[in-house]
């Protein structure tokens, strides 16, 4: 029996990473480690090094994704140095504004009020404001993948030892 709610909490941990993806509030990486630490230390596997390794190299990336591909695509688009800046912290903050569409109206709406403050022509506010969106979803299209990534390789070294 204790061993279906140990079950549930790391099969819940790994949702709520998923979760974490929309609210940032939710420490997506965190609920991540919470699953491999439970599991590790209730069932006793002898998980090697290079999991591990790979987990915490796999977490950096996770936790920078956000970060870079709103940066990348702000840039890309046109941007300013100002804008790509504000769109990452309007992430942040997007999320407890009207969430889940905080997200992608704030960082959008700032941007393109940066861009405005910088004597940018209101299309080229425009066009890095939607440079913010795609680097949103880039991010989360990379957080996606690398959290399935993490939880297969869970698993799959779950079934090896």
């Amino acid at each position: 029996m204790l061993d279906i709610i140990i079950w549930i909490l790391i099969i819940a941990s790994f949702i709520l990473s998923f979760v974490g993806i929309i609210y940032p509030i939710i420490p997506s990486p965190l609920m991540l480690w919470i699953g491999f630490v439970l599991y590790y230390f209730t069932f006793d596997p002898e998980f090697t090094w290079i999991f591990w390794s790979s987990m915490a190299i796999l977490t950096i990336i996770l936790i920078v994704s956000d970060i870079f591909a709103n940066g990348y695509f702000v840039k890309k688009y046109g941007g300013s140095k100002w804008g790509e800046r504000a769109a990452g912290v309007a992430v942040i903050v997007g999320s407890f504004i009207i969430p889940p569409f905080g997200i992608l109206i704030v960082p959008f709406v700032v941007v393109i009020l940066i861009e405005l403050m910088q004597k940018r022509t209101g299309k080229e506010a425009i066009r890095a404001a939607i440079g913010s969106l795609f680097g949103f979803l880039g991010g989360v299209v990379a957080k996606v993948l690398i959290q399935l990534m993490m939880i297969v390789w869970f698993f799959v070294s779950m079934a090896i030892w």
